[in-house]
């Protein structure tokens, strides 16, 4: 906590004055928000929303987004703390990077004694439905960072120049509170300035992002995300702090997500390697759908518990629509 702040707070403390109290203690709210304490800012908010209001807030609600000036829609939405997702079942290398990720933020005044910096810009790659969203949320959530995502069918205009003053605009308005900024998608703003096929427009978008990852300096995290790795400039990977592969899940993980998945369901598997292997190549999203179509099969069809032919059954047909 802010030494200047601690005096001022027992001062007043000492004198009496409820009003001076209350201020001082909005002070320190804020003060906690702009550390990026954002978990500690959101509870003594709701301490001191019982008896007063806030003379001003850092938190960035949606109604406070920036809009597209054409066509009014916020460039970008929040997703509530209480709603992300945060268990992932990662290969060890995978976790470790995620780790050092979270602890480096959580350290960052730590770090700063020494003059370092934390990882504050993330690329996340690999294929679809292997956790590259679901690693956002996780990294917002054991950061204790609202997580601001960005709307493409708002950034992006066809009319010459308005994607880069979108995209100036929302970079803008992060650097004004802690919060985590995911890009999905990422590719879209970032595809590579060689391809024959491209605009000037185009190359433009690309120049006007590479320059505001180069300019961000905001208090929180920015994550990005694309499945179509091979299609980013060059220059983008350069940009990142950290750069991490999320890869379809091994047998290992696809076991762990089986089990994750079906943590409220009974059931009866005797050849754990049969399942990991008829689900070799699928991504996590299909593991966790063909378990949760099983178990939701079996509960309809009045069954006690869920077995193996059950469960291999969801997945032959998920790897039939493949």
């Amino acid at each position: 906590m802010n030494s200047s702040l601690l005096k001022r707070l027992f001062k007043t403390i000492s004198n009496g004055d409820m009003d001076s109290i209350q201020k001082i203690a909005w002070a320190v709210v804020e003060d906690e928000s702009k550390k990026g304490h954002t978990q500690v800012s959101k509870e003594l908010a709701e301490i001191l929303g019982n008896s007063t209001e806030s003379p001003k807030s850092s938190v960035l609600p949606l109604a406070r987004l920036p809009k597209s000036a054409r066509t009014q829609i916020p460039l970008a939405n929040t997703i509530p703390f209480e709603e992300l997702r945060y268990h992932m079942v990662l290969p060890a290398p995978v976790e470790e990077e995620f780790t050092r990720i979270e602890r480096e933020y959580a350290a960052r005044e730590r770090l700063a004694l020494h003059g370092l910096t934390p990882a504050r810009k993330i690329l996340l790659y690999g294929p679809p439905g292997c956790g590259k969203s679901m690693g956002a949320e996780r990294l917002a959530w054991n950061a204790g960072l609202q997580l601001i995502k960005v709307r493409f069918d708002a950034i992006v205009s066809s009319y010459l120049g308005e994607t880069a003053i979108n995209l100036r605009s929302i970079f803008d308005a992060i650097h004004q509170t802690p919060c985590l900024f995911f890009i999905d998608e990422a590719d879209s703003l970032a595809r590579t300035r060689t391809a024959v096929q491209e605009v000037g427009e185009v190359k433009r978008i690309v120049n006007t992002f590479l320059q505001l990852l180069d300019e961000y300096k905001a208090p929180g995290l920015l994550v990005a995300a694309t499945n179509l790795d091979s299609d980013l400039d060059p220059a983008v990977w350069r940009r990142f702090d950290a750069v991490i592969e999320v890869p379809r899940p091994g047998r290992f993980e696809i076991k762990g997500i089986i089990e994750q998945s079906l943590g409220a369901i009974p059931y009866q598997f005797a050849n754990w390697e049969a399942i990991t292997a008829r689900c070799n190549g699928l991504s996590a999203a299909q593991v966790v759908t063909c378990s949760q179509r099983a178990a939701k099969r079996m509960i309809l069809d009045g069954g006690k518990s869920l077995t193996e032919n059950d469960l291999l059954n969801e997945i032959d047909k998920i790897r039939r629509d493949r």
